[in-house]
């Protein structure tokens, strides 16, 4: 028990950090008065892998997989934001079969990781269906990154460059049968949650933060948008053509659990018109680039000519050295903005390399969220900001 200024007694209470509501190893350290939040601190670190320092000990090629660690739930995204700052380093222009690829495969890792936001959420504040529904069509997505690089989850696909391998040959079949199926799913879903009336109980007018206070603290993604913020990079710094492409930034009013809510939902619906767009104009071509000594040579021709296997033997064990020089590279990843910066002195590794992670900045904000506010509020205020502690503790 602690003593206060009031004199009234309060209580600290640990939540984690292993609680099942935290989405991870956070510890949230909890000051109440009775059930009232008098004060809340989030504890970090649990997790820690040290990505970032051991990223400047490696070859620019091996860092991608380290990247699918970070956020795992959104591991394309991750390796967008990472292949395209070392593409910016190098100058290097892609053509548009490995941006419109790109991006039908990262609007379908938005869809994905706000599938198992949307189901997570919902279980913590008690509609347990919501989950499985939502685990049904990410397997969907799931089974496209199999087909594409041969992993599920940590699918390491992008390249710098462009791809790791040829998009499948049923691959627009594939997409276009998620297309076909998903936004019947997704009404299922708001039929489900938007009227129902303990969600509506447990999310509106919970958790709430102004447009002022989620700037000043620096929040991105839904969490901003939710507060009424119109920013998103895709429109604002526009990457991968995607002011070739015509679709709505959703925002809320209120800045509460439940426009946080109705932001991912639709945000869903905006991805499959992107997903469409890109789809319908996705050209033939090279899945990589010419750019000699800096991008492997096809499979096929490595295994059939002399040359190529020398080169990508080189590659793979020297690198290539980028010219001396920093860049900054930010992307609409699912959670926010996701940001690589990367500093080169003209070695094969990266001299600095620091990730602008959205769920460790927008954790930053739960205090403001939920002090004040009853402990039942502080689960639907953690999940209404969707963090991944990989990307926290990177």
């Amino acid at each position: 028990m602690i003593e206060i200024s009031s004199g009234k007694k309060t209580m600290t209470l640990n939540m984690g950090p292993q609680h099942p509501a935290t989405h991870g190893v956070l510890r949230v350290e909890l000051e109440l008065d009775g059930e009232t939040v008098v004060k809340a601190t989030p504890h970090i670190g649990y997790l820690h892998t040290g990505i970032e320092k051991t990223a400047e000990s490696k070859l620019y090629y091996k860092v991608i997989p380290m990247t699918d660690r970070m956020d795992y739930m959104a591991p394309m995204s991750n390796n967008l934001g990472y292949v395209l700052a070392v593409e910016k380093l190098l100058g290097l222009e892609m053509n548009e079969k490995i941006i419109y690829a790109r991006v039908i495969l990262t609007e379908l890792t938005r869809i994905a990781s706000h599938l198992v936001w949307v189901g997570t959420h919902a279980l913590d504040l008690g509609a347990m269906s919501m989950l499985l529904y939502a685990f049904r069509e990410r397997e969907m997505i799931l089974d496209i990154y199999e087909a594409c690089s041969g992993q599920r989850m940590m699918s390491t696909y992008f390249r710098i460059g462009g791809l790791a391998y040829e998009l499948p040959d049923d691959f627009e079949k594939r997409v276009r049968e998620f297309l076909k199926v998903i936004p019947e799913r997704i009404r299922d879903y708001e039929r489900l949650l938007n009227d129902n009336k303990i969600f509506r109980k447990r999310t509106i007018d919970v958790a709430c933060i102004s447009a002022d206070d989620a700037i000043n603290c620096g929040l991105t993604g839904p969490t901003l948008r939710g507060s009424g913020v119109n920013y998103d990079v895709r429109k604002a710094n526009p990457y991968c053509g995607y002011d070739k492409f015509d679709f709505e930034v959703p925002l809320g009013k209120n800045g509460d659990v439940y426009d946080r809510y109705l932001v991912r939902m639709e945000e869903m619906k905006q991805s499959l018109r992107i997903i469409k767009q890109a789809l319908d104009g996705l050209p033939q071509g090279p899945y990589r680039i010419k750019a000699q000594g800096i991008v492997l040579p096809p499979k096929e021709d490595v295994l059939n000519k002399m040359e190529s296997l020398i080169f990508h033997f080189k590659l793979i064990t020297e690198g290539f050295k980028p010219p001396r020089g920093a860049v900054y590279q930010g992307i609409e990843a699912p959670k926010g903005e996701l940001g690589y910066y990367i500093s080169s002195d003209g070695t094969n590794m990266p001299h600095r390399m620091r990730v602008r992670p959205p769920s460790y900045v927008n954790l930053s904000a739960l205090p403001k969220l939920i002090e004040g506010r009853m402990v039942a509020d502080v689960i639907a205020a953690i999940g209404s900001i969707d963090i991944v502690l990989g990307e926290v503790d990177r």
